[in-house]
């Protein structure tokens, strides 16, 4: 008994403890909040990875569309659903019903 009233009359471990405790939980940067600032980091950098990916892709998708006709006729007439003159278009849209 008297080995935890010594312990607990040294100032510096008291002083420690309750530095530790207002650190963890009442500062302004506890611990509850480092934990949400990485797991944002962790989705920005995740957000940031994949748009290099989509950036890269257009990059060499703009690349084939500049040096190659016949991608540019594919990719016009599959997005904007270009023709030539002597042609039909025909749009097949499928019907998603809920049951």
């Amino acid at each position: 008994m008297k080995k935890v009233f010594s312990i607990l009359k040294n100032k510096y471990l008291l002083t420690f403890i309750a530095l530790a405790v207002w650190v963890v939980f009442f500062d302004k940067n506890d611990l509850k909040t480092q934990l949400e600032l990485r797991k944002e980091v962790k989705q920005l950098q995740e957000e940031r990875n994949y748009y290099a990916k989509e950036i890269n892709s257009i990059t060499s998708d703009i690349k084939e569309l500049h040096t190659n006709p016949k991608t540019l006729e594919k990719f016009a007439r599959e997005k904007y659903l270009m023709k030539r003159d002597n042609e039909d278009i025909f749009v097949i849209v499928e019907d998603k019903k809920s049951l």
